[in-house]
C-alpha cells in the first residue's frame, strides 16, 4: 500500500541513442554563454560571471514537435549543447568535472522573448519566457563511450533551411568542466541533472510551420517542427 496521496507523477527522461533511457532530476541552464550572442543580447561577454537559470525536468520534449505556446507573439529558437550527468557532489573541481559526465544531446531553449524581456524590464525570474510546456526540444542522448568529450565542433541551425545559428563549440566562454565545477559551488549535482550550456548569436522568431534543424559535430542533427 503506497503512502502517496495522490498519483505518483511520471518521471521525465530522455532516450538514449544506445538503448534506455536517461531519468531527469533538475535541468539547469547557462545564460550568454557565446560572446556573439551576448553581444546580440546587449551585454559584454568579457565582463560577466556564469549565471544560471533553471527549465522544469517536464519541460524537455523529444516528440520532433514544438507546439507554439499561448499568450506570445515573439517565440525564439536558440540551439544549446546539452549535458548530461551520471553523478554529482559538491565543490567539485575543474580538473575532475568531466568524470560526472554521462554523455551529450543536441537540445533547443525555446524562449517566450517577449515575455522574457518585459521580465528582465522589472526585475522578475524568467520563468514565464523559459519554463514553459515543452520548452526544450531535445534529441537522444550520445553515451560518452560513444562520442568522446565535446569541446570543438561546428554548431548549427537552420529554419526552413534558412542557416540562422552558426558557431563552434570551442567559443563557449564557460567550457563544460568549468559550468559543473561552477554550478557544484552552488548547488549540489547529483546524477540525472541536465546542463543547457548555451547558444551561439543569430536566434530568432519563428512561426507554426515553420522546421527547425540543429546539428552539433559529432551528435549528427535533429528535425523540430512548430506546430
Amino acid at each position: 500500500m503506497s503512502d502517496f496521496v495522490i498519483p505518483l507523477p511520471s518521471v521525465a527522461t530522455i532516450p538514449v541513442s544506445s538503448g534506455g533511457v536517461f531519468p531527469v532530476r533538475r535541468v539547469y541552464c547557462i545564460g550568454r554563454n557565446y560572446a556573439a550572442h551576448a553581444i546580440e543580447m546587449g551585454h559584454d561577454p568579457d565582463r560577466e560571471a556564469p549565471f544560471f537559470f533553471q527549465k522544469n525536468p517536464n519541460n524537455l520534449d523529444a516528440s520532433g514537435e514544438f507546439p507554439y505556446p499561448p499568450h506570445t507573439s515573439d517565440v525564439h529558437h536558440e540551439a544549446e549543447l546539452t549535458v548530461v550527468l551520471k553523478s554529482g557532489g559538491k565543490n567539485i573541481p575543474v580538473e575532475s568535472a568531466l568524470d560526472h559526465v554521462y554523455g551529450y544531446a543536441l537540445s533547443l531553449d525555446m524562449t517566450r522573448r517577449d515575455l522574457q524581456g518585459e521580465m528582465k524590464k522589472a526585475g522578475r525570474p524568467w520563468e514565464i519566457g523559459k519554463a514553459f510546456e515543452r520548452s526544450a526540444p531535445i534529441g537522444p542522448i550520445h553515451t560518452v563511450a560513444e562520442v568522446g568529450h565535446l569541446d570543438t565542433g561546428a554548431i548549427t541551425l537552420k529554419v526552413n533551411g534558412e542557416l540562422r545559428q552558426e558557431g563552434d563549440l570551442n567559443q563557449l566562454i564557460w567550457k563544460t568542466p568549468e559550468m559543473i565545477s561552477y554550478l557544484s559551488e552552488y548547488f549540489e549535482l547529483a546524477a540525472g541533472d541536465v546542463i543547457m550550456t548555451g547558444t551561439p548569436s543569430g536566434v530568432g522568431p519563428v512561426v507554426k510551420g515553420d522546421v527547425m534543424d540543429i546539428e552539433i559535430a559529432g551528435l549528427g542533427n535533429m528535425t523540430v517542427t512548430v506546430t
